[in-house]
């Protein structure tokens, strides 16, 4: 049998008790060179600027509707995902009554897209004018509103999917204002107001006879059976005028508003009511 140092040899370092030779100089290592930024992942999408509102739907809505609507003044927006195509900004609304004409505010103006706002005016126009007529004879002369375009997600949620009014495409209404109703039934004046001499001798402004004041529909509180009656039959209208339309009573996030939005769906005659 042959010993360990028959069968192999050693390291000479091992041998000697010697510790191992230097290696030689290595050379300097290269200059660091700064890494070329990343591109962004392909879910965030650069920011992407507004298209501006297409002529032809603003002179149309403007056309029918009256000059209240403008376009809007649309920065770049910061998530592509929140990018309103042919924003306006709407103030008002002249609608078609049975006594001519009516301008309706929005209060505060929203900025809304091109579409929408043509779906608004037209719903205004043949529904809920005609049922503020009907419910209380008197004119619909402004909407409560609070949300247009904001860019967030659906309900203010962390997660989940885009809210439509990142595009514009959604209103929230929160409280319908009537004028003033006549006592004999008449039509609300469009000139002036009759006049009354004052000690002075200057014109004053005076209400007609019999005038009621401005009365307020509240859609998280109606005030008896006639504003309920009227909101019932104004979200009835609601769902067949937009693809969306949500309120009290469908979930916790619209317990204080009526939502309509005119989001895309699968079917074009798909409707989402509650």
């Amino acid at each position: 049998m042959s010993t360990p140092s028959e069968g192999w040899a050693q390291p000479q370092a091992e041998q000697s008790g010697l510790p191992p030779r230097r290696p030689a100089d290595l050379p300097a290592p290269p200059p660091t060179v700064p890494e070329a930024p990343k591109p962004a992942p392909a879910d965030q999408p650069a920011a992407e600027a507004a298209r501006p509102a297409d002529p032809a739907c603003l002179a149309a809505l403007t056309a029918a509707h009256g000059s209240g609507v403008r376009a809007a003044e649309n920065p770049a927006a910061q998530d592509a995902a929140c990018v309103v195509a042919e924003p306006v900004v709407v103030e008002a609304m002249t609608v078609r009554t049975n006594g001519g004409s009516r301008k309706i505010a929005l209060q505060p103006p929203p900025t809304l897209s091109c579409a929408t706002a043509t779906v608004v005016a037209h719903w205004l126009e043949t529904s809920v004018a005609p049922l503020a007529q009907g419910h209380f004879a008197r004119e619909l002369t402004a909407l409560r509103v609070g949300g247009g375009h904001e860019c967030r997600r659906r309900n203010r949620s962390a997660n989940g999917p885009q809210s439509e009014h990142a595009t514009g495409s959604a209103l929230d209404i929160f409280a319908f204002v009537l004028g003033e109703a006549k006592a004999n039934g008449g039509k609300p004046s469009e000139g002036k107001a009759n006049e009354a001499k004052t000690g002075e001798g200057k014109p004053e402004a005076t209400k007609p006879e019999g005038a009621k004041a401005d009365a307020t529909v509240v859609v998280a509180k109606p005030e008896g059976a006639t504003h309920e009656r009227f909101l019932a039959a104004v979200r009835q209208s609601a769902c067949g005028a937009f693809a969306t339309s949500l309120g009290p009573g469908s979930d916790a996030a619209h317990a204080d508003h009526l939502h309509v939005d005119i989001r895309m769906r699968r079917a074009a005659s798909s409707r989402f009511c509650q």
